[in-house]
């Protein structure tokens, strides 16, 4: 059997920057998509703290050190600067694999430039 678990997440990461006539994305500091596994183009799931808006996109590396979350193209349109968001990604595992599966969690805070807490597999 095949389970869809949670591979990593990025938690409390706050929208610095907006561009809804870019073609798509999420674009990530790169530091915190290696931080958690992230590959550039994978698919992500967002949840929006501030408004409750969920939606699918794709990563993109922002930067390394840019402290960049920035939300483009239509997902521009759902959020706003200082919004704080949920970033996650799912694998697909085998059932044995599953049993001892840790996702990889980065906790961020003060405007990304804080890492309060980064678990990894």
């Amino acid at each position: 059997m095949q389970l869809n678990l949670l591979k990593s997440k990025i938690h409390r990461a706050e929208v610095t920057d907006l561009s809804l006539n870019y073609e798509g994305s999420l674009a990530i500091d790169h530091e915190f998509m290696d931080l958690v596994g992230l590959r550039p183009y994978e698919r992500i799931l967002i949840g929006n703290m501030a408004n409750g808006e969920r939606f699918e996109t794709y990563a993109i590396p922002a930067p390394a050190g840019s402290k960049t979350i920035s939300l483009n193209g239509a997902t521009a349109l759902l959020g706003k600067r200082g919004d704080l968001l949920t970033i996650m990604n799912f694998a697909v595992v085998d059932e044995k694999e599953a049993v001892d599966w840790h996702p990889r969690v980065l906790v961020l805070g003060e405007a990304n430039r804080k890492v309060i807490k980064v678990s990894q597999k």
